[in-house]
């Protein structure tokens, strides 16, 4: 037994502890990724975007994968942020304001938006119109994303932002020596207490992140259907 677990006798299970919650992180990180992916091939297909898929890496740090996610995000948010401006300046003014009055019919919002995106695009999927009305209509940018990205500028500047990923499959010794390595050993309890302070509202935010990017996603696959 390693003398720091005599003098700290909670240090064993604050290191399993420790692991778990990284594990937990990276599953997390993982399937954002996936959903931002998503997302952005949905714009890329129907509404003319040209955004970057995204991968994970690896070899990199908590903070450096953060940093990918949030770039992918912010240009999402800035797509989005130019079909709204397309509309408004394709649109008479009170044809724009019907996409975003809540009393006006939905099906009235898609055929406004498929016109604008058959102008600008040529041609347009007859997907196109519903994905623009329901990305402007919901707060899946002005709330989710925002607060998703924020999360992330968090993660990736706290004590997790300096540690890699590459821990998978490793054995528990060299699991703690990876996630360690940012930290002095006898700030265990400082590490599990910044896991969970951080991973609490980033899962909570991530899901509703995947929430919102899986309502648009299932509305193109029964449009497909």
């Amino acid at each position: 037994m390693a003398l720091s677990d005599l003098l700290y006798p909670d240090n064993p299970k604050r290191r399993q502890e420790l692991i778990h919650l990284h594990q937990e992180l990276l599953d997390c990180m993982s399937t954002n990724f996936h959903a931002t992916n998503e997302l952005a091939g949905v714009l890329n297909e129907h509404l003319g975007c040209t955004i970057t898929l995204i991968q994970m890496k690896e070899s990199s740090t908590v903070k450096e994968n953060c940093d990918i996610i949030i770039q992918a995000m912010s240009e999402i948010q800035h797509q989005v942020q130019k079909i709204d401006s397309d509309m408004k300046e394709k649109l008479e003014p009170v044809l724009y304001q019907k996409l975003y009055d809540i009393k006006e019919p939905e099906l009235e919002k898609i055929a406004i938006a498929h016109k604008v995106f058959s102008v600008i695009l040529g041609e347009a999927t007859s997907t196109a119109g519903m994905v623009a009305i329901k990305l402007l209509g919901s707060n899946l940018i002005t709330l989710t994303v925002s607060k998703l990205v924020s999360l992330l500028a968090q993660i990736g500047a706290s004590v997790l932002g300096g540690i890699s990923i590459t821990i998978l499959g490793l054995g528990i010794e060299m699991i703690l020596h990876a996630i360690l390595g940012a930290v002095e050993r006898n700030q265990l309890l400082t590490a599990v207490r910044s896991y969970e302070e951080h991973l609490a509202e980033f899962k909570t935010a991530s899901e509703k992140y995947q929430r919102a990017i899986n309502e648009v996603t299932s509305l193109v696959r029964q449009q497909a259907q």
